[in-house]
């Protein structure tokens, strides 16, 4: 099957749908292939070195509690958020 008769069928199938919440998911669906790139191919290899290494560390279990990791750079985080709400009157 070829790309024009694909489109033909998934027209077709569209236009028999009349349930609102379907015809919403697939929209949303194809919006996200026609507007959103994937970002992905745009990372430095680096980057996604270490997002992969994460991501096994995650799936491997080893990782730290929420709490613990706020504990910890909580710091460096209320430093920043101070500097954000200096810079915009708007975040609370």
């Amino acid at each position: 099957m070829n790309v024009v008769n694909i489109k033909s069928d998934l027209h077709t199938l569209i236009d028999k749908i009349n349930d609102i919440s379907v015809l919403n998911a697939v929209k949303v669906l194809l919006s996200k292939q026609v507007f959103e790139p994937d970002l992905w191919d745009d990372l430095p290899e680096s980057v996604k070195e270490s997002i992969e290494k994460g991501i096994e560390q995650a799936e491997k279990g080893d990782t730290k509690p929420h709490d613990e990791v706020m504990k910890k750079y909580s710091k460096w985080l209320s430093k920043y958020d101070g500097q954000l709400k200096q810079k915009n009157p708007l975040i609370k």
